[in-house]
């Protein structure tokens, strides 16, 4: 009788992690940087030629950093969110623009238009190592003490947006003030 009973439980207990396995969001990937200072970086910047981009530049302010490529097809998905966003100036956006060439960079942004205040280029990845990036696009929030405060991982979408994170945003815009 037992001969039957150990695979039996064994095989219930894989299809009960496996239950709660297919329920999990793979967008929504535990990161060790939340609640944690944003990692630093000097990188040089995109359109600002000469000029460096560090996030303690951005002290004081809640911003989001997106990570994208020219080559990401995701990247463009996102983009006209993005646009909206900074059209509506509900948040800064800054960009890392993640192993690409600068070329490419700027030839995407002059056809989809450039929703980033500033952008620093990490052409061969280490910030975005750094950063935890599994891939682009994500998203960060950053707090005015420059902490991460959420991660997004994948395009970002409207209800995304609306009910994740625009409210963290305007929530840290008014512990900040």
């Amino acid at each position: 009788m037992t001969r039957y009973l150990v695979p039996l439980a064994g095989f219930l207990i894989i299809g009960a992690f496996l239950a709660l396995g297919l329920r999990l969001d793979p967008r929504e990937v535990p990161s060790p940087l939340i609640d944690k200072p944003a990692p630093s970086f000097e990188l040089p910047r995109l359109i600002a030629q000469g000029e460096v981009l560090a996030p303690r530049q951005l002290a004081g302010r809640v911003w989001l950093l997106n990570v994208w490529a020219s080559w990401c097809v995701s990247c463009r998905a996102e983009h006209v969110l993005l646009n909206e966003i900074a059209r509506d100036r509900q948040v800064e956006i800054v960009g890392l623009n993640y192993k690409d060439t600068r070329a490419d960079a700027r030839a995407w942004l002059d056809q989809l238009g450039n929703p980033y205040t500033a952008i620093a280029v990490d052409t061969e990845g280490k910030v975005g190592i750094d950063w935890g990036v599994y891939g682009v696009p994500e998203t960060f929030v950053i707090d005015a003490q420059g902490l991460i405060r959420y991660k997004h991982i994948g395009p970002l979408e409207r209800a995304v947006l609306e009910q994740k994170i625009l409210p963290l945003v305007r929530q840290l815009k008014r512990t900040a003030a």
